[in-house]
């Protein structure tokens, strides 16, 4: 047996061959390091394909005066090659559609930022609205949410009753992963260094808005982070988005200040809308054309589902997206709303990134203003889309994830999912769809013709 010091003496001896071998400490190193570099490059490839070609492609429609928007388009064309490909060479669609996953997953979990700045800047893009005229913007907003939510709600309920589809197991959709603390503290950490650096030297890198790009992007990210954070009664009130443009806005109010600049330059470097010289907001609005683009993968995922409920999808999106618009231009008209605010309010229950394409189709459209409707459309349907849903007596899961998409777009697919699984899969079908038939329908020169007509537009 031995003694106990021969046998602690025993133990020891592989301990030391192994430290001064180095190799069970040191080899595992180098294969740890490949994979969080191999982790990196799975996302930031695909996402940089998506810059580039949503880049490429605004600035030839651009060139060629083309009105329609340039991320719709190629969005189509995305999901037409994975359609063909699965028809031809399944395979290769489904390695296609592996190699841009986890640039899709990128765009999912940080999607709320990429809508942010334009309502980061509304508290100095919104002062010219009077009070009464915020007024009715409200109550178009509560009030079309209600009847927008209803009318696809029943379009859909009806269309289920004549087709008599059955319903089938939808394909699983993937959750991005929660924000570890290692990410709060590293972007808390670039927001200090940042803040410091730029009240030291306000003038290091040229222009305030290169200055106060790293701490307005640090605080847009940590806000949203905390918001996410946050237990999920907390959350169906107050949503990441509102933490998200609450804390660049508490930031400026610090840095205008103590740099002695006021409120309102600080808040000015954020979105400058200026290619030369970019503000923190003007690179997230960036990924609105790749958000539009990854549609096609979520399309394409659940092709199946689309192709059995096609005629209760299809029917309900385009009958509440063309009631959405029309009914919105007709009671801003009856209200006697500027017609610039009513064409700005006009794709409320659109996505930001879609809604915001619509409305640039409009001249003298108020982008700020469009952000803020159509998120406060969110956030109400977030908010009351189940109990709305419940009191309406909608109980078929198709209808009630078609109804909650068309009314009150992602906000509202997100908060319905958590409860109704079931549901999620036709409510992110129609969210997805309903953008896209407004954007289509509104790049028509006669349908944008009769919407200003409407609105009392003469201009």
């Amino acid at each position: 047996m031995g003694t106990p010091e021969n046998t602690q003496r025993q133990q020891l001896l592989p301990k030391q061959a192994q430290h001064s071998t180095g190799s069970p400490t040191s080899s595992p190193l180098i294969p740890t390091l490949r994979l969080h570099v191999l982790r990196l490059l799975s996302w930031v490839v695909p996402l940089a394909l998506f810059l580039g070609v949503d880049f490429c492609f605004k600035k030839v429609f651009e060139a060629a005066s083309i009105e329609f928007p340039s991320s719709l388009f190629v969005m189509f064309c995305m999901f037409a090659v994975l359609m063909v490909l699965d028809c031809v060479k399944p395979f290769a669609a489904l390695a296609l559609v592996k190699f841009f996953d986890p640039g899709v997953m990128f765009i999912n979990r940080w999607l709320p930022l990429f809508y942010v700045p334009y309502l980061v800047v509304l508290p100095i893009s919104i002062r010219d609205i009077p009070p009464s005229s915020a007024i009715k913007i409200g109550c178009i907003i509560v009030g079309g949410w209600l009847a927008t939510l209803c009318v696809s709600g029943f379009t859909a309920l009806a269309v289920r009753k004549a087709v008599k589809t059955e319903m089938i197991d939808p394909e699983p959709m993937e959750k991005p992963p929660p924000f570890s603390s290692i990410e709060f503290w590293s972007w808390t950490v670039v927001f200090l260094i940042s803040f410091i650096m730029a009240l030291l030297f306000p003038t290091a890198l040229g222009t305030g808005a290169r200055t106060c790009f790293l701490f307005y992007l640090a605080s847009t990210v940590l806000g949203y982070i905390v918001g996410s954070g946050l237990p999920s009664k907390v959350k169906m009130i107050f949503h990441p988005v509102i933490f998200s443009l609450l804390l660049p806005n508490l930031v400026a109010c610090a840095f205008g200040f103590l740099s002695k600049q006021g409120y309102d330059a600080a808040l000015g470097f954020y979105l400058t809308e200026s290619s030369s010289d970019p503000g923190a907001g003007d690179i997230l609005l960036e990924f609105l054309g790749p958000v539009i683009l990854s549609f096609a993968f979520s399309m394409f995922k659940q092709k199946t589902l689309m192709k059995r409920h096609a005629a209760e999808i299809f029917t309900s999106v385009i009958v509440s997206a063309l009631f959405s618009l029309y009914s919105t231009a007709i009671v801003g008209r009856l209200v006697a709303l500027d017609p610039s605010l009513t064409v700005s309010i006009l794709p409320r229950c659109i996505t930001v990134a879609l809604a915001l394409n619509i409305v640039s189709l409009f001249e003298g459209a108020n982008l700020a203003l469009t952000a803020a409707v159509v998120v406060a459309t969110g956030l109400i349907g977030a908010n009351f889309v189940q109990s709305a849903l419940n009191i309406l007596r909608l109980r078929d899961p198709i209808a009630r994830g078609i109804a909650a998409a068309s009314s009150s777009h992602g906000l509202a697919t997100a908060a319905l999912s958590a409860e109704e699984p079931e549901a999620l899969p036709f409510s992110a079908i129609a969210y997805a769809l309903t953008g896209i038939f407004g954007s289509l329908f509104c790049s028509i020169p006669a349908a944008r013709q009769s919407l200003l007509a409407i609105a009392g537009w003469n201009g």
